[in-house]
């Protein structure tokens, strides 16, 4: 069964999510969160899902507040879209691992794996590594990150440079056809505290263990950014290469929950699988 819901976010605007609930007693919880430009309902993370919950797993697929998307594979909210940060993603997703602490989503009582992928993996590394210890992150026994950048600041120099500058940076959504908008805050932020940005740092401080699984042939995030996060904290963070895989795992969009997985999504599905056996076991 697959519910959809929503409650606030970061800046009041909403978070928005879609759980699925195995049948019979849970053995544990996922939360699922997505990468820039991207939602809970793109490519493979419905496919993804399934499986899990398959696996007796429930599953939180969620839309930050700020991907400016509601449910389902709309235009994006550019207002929203422009005024995300690291900070607020981080927000996000520990408002949503409270939710479930808390019993507002289901999963009260059970461990809990935060899976993200592109920048929704390392800001699921940026969480565990800036609050680990908090009591509210008891629950986490461990993060999956799918082609995540090493860097918080992946942009290219020239946006970089008008960020620095104070002026907006245009970004063009090829799916949507959209030009969406960066605004100087993204940067400030970072550059105001660069030590809580320091994502190599920040994983050298995760306690639990952490699953890094790249595509060898990403074009988007080098499979170099995969070991550079590893060498962070070598004793908790283990990496999976994927030959032949690019920054989806040769995943289209939209991708059923029931088509067939390419090799590569396979791939990186059996690692994930895997992992999770072995930390519920």
């Amino acid at each position: 069964m697959v519910t959809e819901w929503e409650f606030p976010g970061s800046d009041d605007l909403p978070i928005r999510g879609s759980t699925h609930l195995p049948d019979g007693d849970a053995r544990g919880v996922v939360v699922i969160v997505h990468g820039y430009m991207g939602f809970k309902d793109y490519g493979m993370f419905p496919w993804l899902a399934a499986r899990m919950c398959e696996q007796g797993f429930i599953v939180h697929r969620i839309n930050l507040a700020h991907s400016g998307m509601d449910h389902g594979q709309g235009l994006f909210n550019d207002d929203a879209f422009r005024r995300g940060t690291w900070s607020s993603a981080v927000s996000d997703i520990l408002r949503v691992v409270g939710a479930v602490q808390q019993g507002v989503l289901a999963g009260q009582g059970l461990g809990l794996v935060l899976l993200g992928h592109s920048r929704g993996g390392s800001s699921c590394l940026l969480t565990a590594g800036s609050h680990g210890r908090d009591e509210l992150m008891q629950m986490v026994c461990g993060v999956i990150s799918l082609s995540a950048p090493s860097s918080l600041r992946r942009f290219s120099e020239e946006a970089l440079a008008q960020l620095g500058r104070g002026e907006v940076f245009e970004l063009a959504s090829s799916r949507t056809g959209q030009t969406l908008h960066v605004d100087p805050i993204w940067l400030y932020e970072q550059d105001n505290d660069s030590d809580a940005h320091d994502l190599p740092a920040r994983v050298g401080e995760i306690i639990v263990p952490v699953v890094v699984i790249h595509g060898a042939e990403d074009p988007t995030v080098p499979p170099s950014d995969a070991v550079s996060l590893a060498s962070a904290n070598p004793s908790r963070v283990w990496v999976h290469i994927v030959e032949h895989g690019d920054h989806v795992f040769n995943t289209p969009n939209p991708f059923a929950p029931t088509a067939d997985p390419s090799p590569e999504l396979a791939d990186a599905w059996g690692e994930i699988d895997r992992t999770l056996g072995v930390w519920f076991s």
